[in-house]
């Protein structure tokens, strides 16, 4: 497979995520639930049938949603959660969210393991 690719709902999660990161990484943002022809198209344009795929998305019913349908259209992905306390992926506090990336060996800037 191809490098790793990373699927958050919106700009606010990638930023958020993005700043942590000691590599690159190409992070796309679904901007909530994903009609079938789009999720087609971001499936060819981003080869996701041939990358390492993460889901990582808000833990309330349009999370829910997405990941259903990721499931059903990408079922190699691999799905991470934040903390259902926080909800959402850029309300988790930075050093939480930090060590659920470095869990599966993302490499994260040391200032945000503490």
């Amino acid at each position: 497979m191809n490098e790793p690719i990373l699927i958050v709902e919106g700009i606010t999660d990638k930023k958020h995520i993005k700043k942590m990161l000691a590599q690159p990484l190409e992070i796309i943002c679904t901007y909530g639930t994903l009609g079938l022809e789009r999720l087609d198209e971001l499936i060819y344009e981003y080869d996701l049938d041939h990358r390492n795929v993460y889901i990582l998305v808000d833990e309330d019913y349009s999370g829910y949603r997405l990941r259903e349908q990721f499931r059903e259209e990408l079922p190699h992905a691999v799905h991470l959660y934040t903390s259902k306390a926080y909800r959402e992926v850029a309300a988790t506090p930075e050093p939480e969210l930090a060590r659920m990336l470095a869990g599966y060996r993302f490499r994260i800037k040391p200032v945000y393991m503490m």
